[in-house]
């Protein structure tokens, strides 16, 4: 049976940031939302409407070669300005300037939030909690690096 990226979930924004006990939150990082997936050295980075952004983000497709085969993230694409702020002018740039230029110019990361495959394992029936665990314990053991 072959494995496809899931529809992401979708953010909702509150109010007031308060959980009720058993709940997580991420905070709303200023990029886009993205879902990467590695199989048999292959790397699949797409945005949440399915578009294929491998080509504009080449450093986080080298990044994601890190993980385990037969793995797949969700998260999102954000670009840092020299003064450590998020920067979406700079991420939506990279979608025009595509290759290493752009990449050295303006790297971008990807910011894992949730695990949805592990070594051929789909993940996503899993309690939150569990994958959130799993998912520290795969860049942990594997001393991931940027992006």
């Amino acid at each position: 049976m072959t494995w496809t990226l899931p529809e992401p979930m979708l953010t909702t924004p509150v109010s007031v940031p308060d959980l009720r006990p058993g709940c997580a939150a991420e905070p709303k990082w200023d990029g886009f939302r993205a879902l990467v997936s590695v199989d048999v050295g292959q790397v699949v980075l797409r945005s949440r409407r399915g578009t294929e952004m491998g080509p504009s983000f080449p450093e986080v497709v080298a990044g994601a070669l890190q993980l385990p085969d037969s793995t797949a993230l969700d998260g999102e694409l954000v670009v840092w300005d020299a003064a450590g702020r998020l920067t979406f002018e700079r991420l939506q740039n990279r979608l025009a300037r595509r290759g290493t230029g752009a990449a050295q110019e303006w790297p971008a990361h990807f910011v894992a939030f949730d695990l949805l495959r592990l070594s051929g394992t789909d993940t996503t029936s899993w309690p939150y909690q569990r994958r959130r665990a799993a998912l520290e314990s795969v860049f942990a053991a594997r001393r991931l690096s940027a992006p």
